[in-house]
C-alpha cells in the first residue's frame, strides 16, 4: 500500500501515547504514595490492573481484527484514551470525600480503560504492520515499537515537571500524541485481514498454532511481560530510592529508554548475523545480568553502568518474539500475536507489578520487623496485602513514610490550605493523615532510618529475585534452538502449508 509508511507513524504514535502513560504514571507512584497512602503492593495493583486491562483486551480484540477491521478498532481505543484521561482529575476531590479505597478505586479503573485502548492498539498495529511489510517483519516491528521507548522518554522528561505541575495534567498529556493518531486513522485507507480477504478460514489461523514450538513462545512471553513491563512500573522508583534522588532514578529511565529507541532500529542487521532466537537468548542472558547489577548499585556511574546492561538487555525481547510469531506463523498472525499480547500484557499486570510490589513490602516489612519492630508498629498500613498463594504480609503504609520523610512539611501544609474545612466531610482523607501525623510526630528523627533502611533493602531484594526471571527465559530460547533447529532446506512444510515446527524463523 501506498500509505503503509504513514499507518506505520500511527502505530508509532499509538505506542508513544501508551509510553508516556506508562513512564508517567511510574513517575507519579511516590506522589500517590504520600498522597494517599497506599503501601507498594496498592500501587503495583494498580500499575498492574492497567497492564492487566491491557492484555485482557489484546486478546479480545485480535480475535475481533478479522471481524471488525483495523480502522474502527482505533478509533474506539482513542475513545477510551479521552474518558481514561478524563477520570484522573476526580481522583484527590473523591480521596477527600471518600477515603483512600474509593481513590484506589478511581486511579485503578482509569489505568485499566488507559490500557484497554493500548490492548486494541497493539492487537491492530502488530498484525497490520506484519501485513504491510511482509519482507522484513522483525526489522519493521521493531521499528514500530520503538514508539514505546520513545514515550518512556517523553513521559520521564514530564515527570520532571511533577512538583510545578499537577500530576492530573501530567498523566493526561499522552492524549497528544493519541489525538494524532486517531486523525490518522480517520483519515487513511486500511488494509484487509487475510481472513477478511478469504486466503485462510478462522479455523485454520488456531489449527497452525497447536504445536509445542508456539506453547513454548507463549510460556518466554509470559516472562518478557512479567521481566520488561512489570519491572519497568517500578524501576523509576526503585533506583530513586537506591540513588536517594527521584530526579536520579528518572534520569535513568530517561536514559534507557533512549537507548532502547536508538537499538530498535537495528534490529534488521543484527537478526541477519544471529538469527531471531539467538538475539533472543543473548538479551536474556543481557537482561539477568543487568537487573542484578541493579540491585547491587550504590554509585550514580556504576548505576549507569547497570542500566546500560539492563536496558540492552530488554531492548529486543518484546518485538522480536511477535517478529519471530510474524514469520513463523504469517497467515495466523492476527490470532498469534493476540495471543502473545494477552500473554504478556497479562503476566505483567498480574504477576510483574503486584508482585514485584510484594516483593518489596515482604522483604522491607520482614527487614524492619526484625531491627525495628517499635517503628513498624507506628509506620504499618492498616491493612494486609495478598499475592497469589503467597502468605498475606502488612507493609509500611506509604503516607505514613512520606510524613516521616518530609518532617510532615507536606501534610501540615496541606492542613493550612484546607483552613477551617477540614473538619467537613471531604478532608476526612486529610484529617486522619493529620492525625496520624500529630500523635507520632515526636518518633519522626527516630523513625526515619529504620523506614529508609527497610525501604531500600525490600527494592534490592525484589530486584535481584527478579533477574531470576530472563535467566528462565534464556533456558527456554536454548530449548526451542536446539530442539526446534532451523533446517537448511526450503521444503519443511506441514500440511496446511506452513514451515513444519523446525523450519526456519
Amino acid at each position: 500500500m501506498e500509505n503503509r509508511k504513514t499507518l506505520l507513524a500511527a502505530g508509532f504514535l499509538a505506542l508513544i501515547a501508551a509510553g508516556i502513560g506508562f513512564a508517567v504514571r511510574g513517575g507519579l507512584l511516590d506522589i500517590w504514595s504520600n498522597k494517599y497512602g497506599f503501601t507498594m503492593t496498592e500501587l503495583g495493583q494498580i500499575t498492574g490492573g492497567g497492564l492487566l486491562g491491557f492484555g485482557l483486551v489484546i486478546l479480545a480484540a485480535g480475535l475481533l481484527v478479522d471481524w471488525i477491521g483495523y480502522k474502527p478498532l482505533m478509533l474506539f481505543a482513542l475513545a477510551c484514551h479521552v474518558v481514561s484521561a478524563i477520570m484522573l482529575f476526580s481522583a484527590t476531590p473523591v480521596f477527600n470525600a471518600a477515603g483512600k479505597d474509593a481513590v484506589y478505586m478511581i486511579l485503578f479503573w482509569s489505568a485499566f480503560i488507559f490500557a484497554v485502548g493500548n490492548g486494541v492498539c497493539e492487537a491492530v498495529i502488530n498484525p497490520l504492520t506484519a501485513t504491510l511489510f511482509p519482507e522484513q517483519k522483525t526489522h519493521y516491528l521493531n521499528i514500530l515499537h520503538a514508539g514505546w521507548p520513545a514515550g518512556l522518554v517523553l513521559g520521564g522528561l514530564i515527570v520532571f515537571l511533577k512538583d510545578s505541575i499537577g500530576w492530573e495534567i501530567l498523566l493526561a498529556t499522552y492524549l497528544i500524541p493519541a489525538a494524532i493518531y486517531g486523525f490518522i486513522s480517520l483519515k487513511e485507507a486500511f488494509p484487509k485481514t487475510d481472513a477478511q480477504s478469504g486466503s485462510v478460514s478462522y479455523g485454520g489461523m488456531f489449527a497452525r498454532l497447536v504445536v509445542p514450538f508456539f506453547f513454548i513462545l507463549l510460556i518466554a512471553h509470559a516472562c518478557v511481560g512479567y521481566v520488561e513491563l512489570g519491572t519497568d512500573s517500578w524501576i523509576n522508583k526503585i533506583t530513586g530510592g537506591i540513588l536517594k534522588s527521584a530526579a536520579l532514578g528518572t534520569a535513568l529511565f530517561i536514559y534507557t529508554s533512549l537507548l532502547m529507541t536508538a537499538l530498535r532500529f537495528f534490529a534488521g542487521p543484527i537478526v541477519h548475523r544471529i538469527s531471531s532466537l539467538g538475539l533472543l537468548l543473548v538479551s536474556a542472558i543481557i537482561g539477568a545480568c543487568g537487573l542484578y547489577l541493579i540491585s547491587i548499585g550504590n554509585s550514580v556511574p556504576f548505576m549507569f553502568f547497570a542500566a546500560t546492561i539492563y536496558g540492552v538487555g530488554k531492548t529486543f525481547l518484546w518485538p522480536t518474539m511477535l517478529g519471530v510469531v510474524g514469520e513463523r506463523f504469517p497467515q495466523s498472525a492476527t490470532v498469534a500475536m493476540a495471543l502473545m499480547g494477552f500473554v504478556g500484557m497479562t503476566s505483567a499486570g498480574l504477576l510483574g507489578g503486584p508482585g514485584i510490589g510484594y516483593k518489596q513490602d515482604y522483604f522491607a516489612s520482614q527487614y524492619i520487623q526484625e531491627n525495628n519492630p517499635e517503628t513498624f508498629a507506628r509506620v504499618k498500613a492498616p491493612n494486609e496485602n495478598k499475592f497469589l498463594f503467597f502468605p498475606p504480609i502488612t507493609g509500611i503504609d506509604g503516607s505514613k513514610a512520606g510524613m516521616i520523610s518530609d518532617n510532615g512539611a507536606a501534610i501540615m501544609s496541606d492542613v493550612e490550605i484546607a483552613g477551617d474545612g477540614i473538619d467537613g466531610e471531604a478532608f476526612a482523607g486529610l484529617r486522619e493523615q493529620a492525625k496520624w501525623w500529630n500523635e507520632n510526630k515526636s518518633f519522626a528523627s527516630e523513625d526515619a532510618g529504620p523506614v529508609g533502611e527497610a525501604t531500600l533493602h525490600g527494592s534490592r531484594m525484589a530486584i535481584r529475585m527478579t533477574a531470576l526471571v530472563p535467566a528462565t527465559m534464556a533456558v527456554l530460547y536454548l530449548i526451542l534452538l536446539f530442539c526446534f533447529k532451523a533446517p537448511k532446506s526450503d521444503h519443511h512444510v506441514d500440511a496446511l502449508g506452513e514451515p513444519a515446527p523446525g523450519a526456519e524463523l
